[in-house]
């Protein structure tokens, strides 16, 4: 994209010193693997990897590496290696800000008085609507990169600061774009269905026959969507109206998500589970029906502390009852403009354990494995093990525990995606 440089702004730089060779010797490290059924997050003391062609080829203890004549050795020098980190729920691309609906929550006002004001959400679109694909690109970019350089090696983007068919779209172009200026895997979320436009006031219903349902055929006929989102909630969709959002991604084969039980309990993750969806996310509000039902289809939970954090929420998610009943639990950033203004994953780590009462192990599953699976994504990344794409983060580190318990700090090395090394 014309006027975008690889990596501006970030101080990374992509590891001058290739050999030439795609196979490389990654030695003297310590490493976590996060494999399914590996206790204490599959810790390795003395471990080494080997990628070939941007994929892993081993990931093991140093002593039992195959042959790797030819590969390129790079030692490592005792540092901690993690799986890249995966921020799996971003409203990243969207225009302008909303200082002035912090102060006024600082004033007092809530989340949802905010909203009926015609805050919100809706105060977002104009913004956004005025802006060109590059232009989009262009501004998230520093969001992006603050996230790249903490180790995240993939990214979900949600469209849903257009609320117009050619906008909507437009988000998710620029979400692509992304992809191709920047070294990261996006991920897209249609999320049309996250607010009703000033046009449409009173008539939900109405916006999604004429907005909502054909903007996502379109979406995926143009090949932008890979997930598709609602925000069901009083303040924006019943499970009636989400459900015929499902109807159509459904019958389009694509995978569903949802925003469920954030503000209150309409059953939206009932619903979620009940179409096999791959997450449903804040869920403070979640009950036990709802829990049962998301253990019965392995729907993620989605935790988003920013969002808890910055709107002063007191209901916190059942995080016991959801380890009881053996729900995965993601963490994610939720970064957006009004809500969760939050581009730091290791802040993210810190705050689910601090208001969340999440685990050091926990965490940074969350962050890594089970981010990747509330995408779809875990058979290609989110764990180090042969045959997934070589995408790790490199820490100076002496416990893994840092990784969460530090407030603005970064230890990060350097990160690796498919293969190829970034440096901070």
């Amino acid at each position: 994209m014309k006027g975008v440089k690889l990596m501006r702004g970030n101080n990374f730089s992509e590891d001058s010193k290739e050999n030439g060779s795609t196979s490389r010797l990654w030695r003297n490290l310590r490493l976590a693997t996060l494999k399914e059924g590996e206790a204490r997050l599959g810790i390795i003391e003395k471990g080494a990897i080997v990628t070939r062609d941007g994929r892993i080829v081993f990931a093991g203890h140093e002593a039992d590496v195959p042959d790797a004549s030819g590969a390129e050795t790079i030692d490592l020098e005792g540092r901690w290696v993690t799986p890249g980190l995966v921020d799996c729920h971003t409203h990243i691309v969207y225009g302008g800000n909303r200082a002035r609906e912090f102060e006024m929550r600082l004033e007092g006002a809530s989340y949802e008085e905010i909203a009926r004001a015609g805050g919100g959400i809706v105060s977002s679109v104009n913004a956004t609507r005025a802006l060109a694909v590059d232009e989009l690109v262009a501004i998230a970019l520093p969001r992006l990169d603050t996230l790249l350089s903490e180790g995240v090696t993939t990214i979900e983007v949600k469209s849903g600061y257009g609320l117009s068919i050619e906008s909507e779209l437009k988000m998710l172009r620029a979400a692509r774009k992304l992809a191709d200026v920047r070294p990261v895997r996006v991920v897209t979320s249609y999320l049309g269905a996250h607010a009703t436009p000033a046009d449409y006031k009173g008539r939900n219903g109405d916006y999604i026959t004429d907005v909502v349902l054909p903007g996502l055929k379109q979406a995926h006929a143009e090949g932008l969507v890979d997930a598709v989102d609602g925000f069901c909630e009083g303040i924006a969709f019943s499970t009636a109206e989400i459900a015929r959002v499902f109807d159509l991604a459904k019958s389009l084969g694509i995978p569903m998500k949802l925003h469920a039980e954030q503000l209150s309990n309409l059953g939206g993750a009932k619903l979620a589970a009940s179409y096999g969806a791959l997450s449903a996310d804040h869920v403070e509000y979640l009950d036990e029906n709802g829990v049962k039902a998301m253990a019965a289809s392995g729907t993620v939970a989605v935790l988003l502390p920013g969002a808890f954090y910055a709107i002063h929420e007191k209901q916190k998610p059942p995080v016991q009852a959801l380890r009881d009943a053996g729900v995965p639990i993601a963490i994610a950033t939720d970064c957006n403009p009004g809500t969760s203004p939050l581009t730091s994953m290791l802040l993210t780590m810190n705050m689910a354990a601090t208001l969340f009462g999440l685990t050091v192990e926990e965490c940074i599953a969350g962050a890594t494995r089970e981010g990747a699976r509330a995408l779809g994504l875990l058979s290609e990344t989110g764990t180090l093990e042969a045959s997934k794409s070589a995408d790790f983060a490199i820490w100076d580190v002496e416990s893994l525990a840092e990784l969460v318990y530090r407030i603005g700090f970064n230890p990060l090395h350097a990160h690796v995606f498919k293969g190829k090394r970034f440096h901070r």
